[in-house]
């Protein structure tokens, strides 16, 4: 009954719209005093969720995230992708793919990624005759990318929602060839609906053009093979290459390029304030809930109650994707992952799935939930900057679904394509 309790306040709460981080919360609370324990233990428990000293890689990543965003990164990266993908057709639409893969690689963001390339690119693309939907569907799935590449701060969430038992250098080098797979694929579709719809091709600007845009450019990319060698070689830890990343970022964005006014530092920092608030109530709130669940052994009953249904290995897969795309498109991603990895991890375990993998999965299903609605918040952004309705946009986004589930699948049941990378450079 008390998991009952659990779980119906937490989706009434989410239907009527309340927010996740007050929704799991009251859920919490209600059935912690069902169990007849101390309300003061949701408190706790809640304190000690967002009191873990791997989370301040989280908003120090934020911040960094926010610095390069403002301070005329997202142009260059924009400038550099044209130069290399822009002749292709559909031009602007594999610049915004591109793009949205570099920065990614700065942000580790998909809302900062659609809020930065989107913000761009759905303009440039509308004024040079690509269709509304067209630019707004590119830029949202485009910025699942950013999900899976360093310094993602969602793959330093799971680890954490894990214990802390996954290596994090391990987790930013197996989301590279999976993230890299859906560029492509991204592309391919971008390239197929561009043809049919007969949109035109950018000029190539010449050789030269395309080594001075990438010099332009590199300051910001070095940012990523900073952190992640950094972190991969065993020079510094996840918190200290995030506080290099602010570094960093304040000298390219303040000194180099020049970008970075005082009016723009305090929106910076505004801006990362109210995102980082955000993300560590969440996280602790949704520790609480953990909390919970482990108490009533809920894990340990998934465990039992998907090896009742069956002992394969590819059936377990099927049923935790299904069951991770149901709740992504209610739940946000933060919640999701510190909810789901305590329940799943241990039937991913039992089935001899590696958790550097599973962890993957996760993270490009949850994803996928941030493009569907009712709860799709790049999405959402995404058509806001593109001054479209959510129900135009799905009306033509197909495509661009079945190519980012073709690539879940092609990461579910191909490890190597996760687990190929982190082994190599063992």
């Amino acid at each position: 009954m008390a998991v009952t309790i659990l779980f119906l306040v937490l989706a009434v709460l989410l239907v009527i719209g309340v927010p996740v981080g007050f929704a799991l919360a009251a859920a919490s609370l209600a059935t912690v005093l069902y169990l007849d324990l101390p309300a003061m233990a949701v408190v706790q428990q809640t304190v000690a969720g967002a009191n873990t000293t791997s989370l301040i890689a989280i908003p120090l990543f934020v911040f960094a995230g926010e610095l390069m965003m403002r301070g005329g990164i997202s142009e260059r990266l924009i400038s550099f992708a044209a130069s290399l993908v822009g002749r292709m057709r559909g031009g602007l639409g594999q610049v915004n793919v591109v793009a949205s893969l570099l920065f990614g690689g700065v942000s580790g963001s998909a809302i900062a990624d659609v809020s930065a390339i989107g913000g761009t690119m759905i303009p440039q693309m509308v004024k040079r005759g690509f269709d509304r939907d067209f630019a707004v569907n590119v830029s949202i799935t485009a910025a699942l990318v950013a999900l899976l590449v360093p310094p993602s701060h969602n793959l330093i969430l799971y680890s954490a929602s894990a214990g802390g038992s996954i290596s994090i250098a391990d987790l930013f080098a197996a989301g590279i060839l999976p993230a890299s797979l859906m560029t492509i694929t991204l592309m391919i579709t971008g390239w197929l609906i561009a043809r049919r719809r007969g949109y035109a091709v950018e000029a190539f600007p010449g050789f030269g053009q395309v080594f001075r845009r990438l010099f332009a450019a590199l300051p910001g990319l070095l940012l990523v093979a900073l952190i992640f060698f950094g972190i991969r070689a065993g020079i510094f830890t996840a918190v200290e290459s995030a506080s290099i990343a602010v570094g960093y970022a304040l000298l390219v964005t303040g000194l180099l390029y020049r970008q970075l006014t005082w009016k723009n530092f305090l929106e910076t920092c505004s801006g990362a304030v109210r995102t980082t608030g955000l993300i560590v109530f969440v996280i602790g709130t949704a520790a609480a809930f953990g909390w919970l669940l482990a108490y009533m052994q809920v894990p340990s009953a998934a465990v039992d109650a998907l090896t009742a249904v069956s002992d394969s290995k590819t059936v377990v897969l099927l049923m935790l994707i299904f069951v991770l795309l149901l709740l992504g498109t209610f739940m946000d991603l933060a919640p999701l992952i510190i909810i789901c990895t305590p329940i799943f991890l241990p039937v991913a375990k039992a089935f001899g799935i590696d958790p550097v993998h599973f962890g993957i999965i996760l993270i490009l299903n949850a994803g996928i939930g941030l493009i569907t609605p009712p709860v799709g918040s790049v999405l959402f952004v995404g058509t806001a900057i593109g001054k479209i309705s959510v129900t135009d946009a799905l009306r033509t986004i197909w495509p661009f679904y079945l190519a980012s589930f073709v690539v879940l699948l092609l990461v579910t049941f191909i490890p190597a394509l996760s687990l190929w990378l982190p082994a190599l450079l063992k």
